[in-house]
């Protein structure tokens, strides 16, 4: 009789591994498929779905102030504070890169002859060698290629312009209507799914705030090392290369990388030799290696919750998706995914596994 109720048992407990076992194959199976299905549609759907996540990134990080402002302004002259402000701010921050970027090419335009003095001086041993790389680099571009490439500069500023307005409407009525949108989802039928949703929505909102708080700390620390490092290598136009170090920080790895890979050429062409733009290389790794592996950490602490590896993951994937703008929203839209799987029980596995289980404790205090 014992052995028959021990059978039984074990059987019972077999059958209860194997259902739960099936269950974490289809959960995992049905996340992989939504999430195919999410970034299939992000990249089919960019030209709509673009500009709606960028303005929701910026409404996240502007709310607060408007939510100060409106007991003391009223919500009609918050709103256009608000929106004044952060245009402005954005607005600074292309009109940097723009500024910089005409230094570098007014720089390029002003020494064309001492480029192609270096260029032809450097590129003798691989002539010699039977590579000739200004015949490839003439084959390839002529008059006809400018002429196509100064079109499609053309339209994109065209495009970025349109982008920029369509994003303004958004966050203008995103702003306008953020109480009312917390009212809605406050008052659902399913209270606890309404708690969850509004806690996702407070939460990625902080993550968001931290992050742009820790990339502006890091973008300023990277542009007055930078500059520092240019005046003391003697290097021209180190005001603008700071400028643009600064700039390009907000997008995380290819910023950096940009600057890492510029600076030693046009090093390479002030200097004529070899040991000044490695020198520069070297220095602006160090640079960025100590800010980003140092005091980025130390300024986000765990407060971000996302592992290095899904940063360049994110980075990659979204820029493949959605090209510069995919860069920069990269991590932030992992941030928020992330955030959205840790308040609810059936996701919350997928947070813990790419955040590196930081989270799992603290989530399972507050559910």
């Amino acid at each position: 009789m014992l052995a028959v109720l021990s059978l039984t048992t074990d059987h019972a407990s077999d059958g209860k591994r194997i259902i739960m076992e099936k269950s974490r194959i289809t959960n995992v199976t049905s996340v992989a498929v939504i999430l195919f299905i999410v970034l299939a549609a992000c990249k089919l759907g960019q030209a709509v779905i673009e500009p709606v996540a960028f303005a929701l990134f910026i409404i996240a990080i502007a709310w607060p102030l408007q939510k100060a402002l409106q007991p003391k302004l009223g919500k009609a002259i918050a709103l256009s504070v608000t929106v004044a402000m952060t245009a402005a701010v954005i607005l600074a921050l292309f009109s940097l890169i723009a500024w910089g970027g005409h230094e570098v090419l007014e720089w390029v335009r002003q020494n064309l002859d001492r480029i192609q003095e270096t260029a032809m001086t450097s590129t003798s041993w691989l002539e010699e060698h039977d590579i000739f790389v200004f015949t490839l680099f003439a084959e390839h571009f002529n008059t006809a290629s400018l002429i196509r490439l100064l079109h499609m500069l053309a339209v994109r500023v065209n495009t970025v312009l349109a982008f920029a307005v369509i994003v303004l409407v958004y966050v203008i009525l995103g702003l306008a209507e953020t109480d009312a949108f917390q009212s809605r989802i406050a008052a659902l039928e399913n209270q606890e799914t309404s708690r969850r949703l509004l806690e996702s929505g407070r939460k990625i909102g902080e993550k968001f705030r931290t992050y742009m708080f820790v990339r502006t700390i890091a973008s300023i620390a990277t542009g007055l090392a930078v500059w520092g490092f240019a005046q003391f290598m003697n290097l021209e136009m180190a005001g603008a290369w700071g400028v643009l170090a600064f700039a390009l920080n907000y997008l995380p790895y290819i910023g950096s990388f940009i600057v890492t890979a510029l600076l030693p050429l046009f090093a390479f062409v002030q200097f004529g030799t070899f040991e000044a733009p490695l020198l520069v290389f070297l220095g602006v790794s160090v640079i960025q290696f100590i800010i980003g592996s140092y005091l980025e950490p130390v300024f986000s602490g765990s407060a971000l919750s996302i592992t290095p590896p899904i940063v360049l993951f994110s980075i990659v994937l979204w820029t493949f998706l959605w090209g510069a703008l995919g860069a920069f929203l990269g991590v932030p839209l992992s941030i928020a995914a992330l955030t959205i799987c840790e308040q609810f029980p059936s996701t919350r596995w997928v947070a813990e596994i790419l955040s590196g289980g930081r989270r799992g404790a603290s989530t399972r205090q507050t559910a």
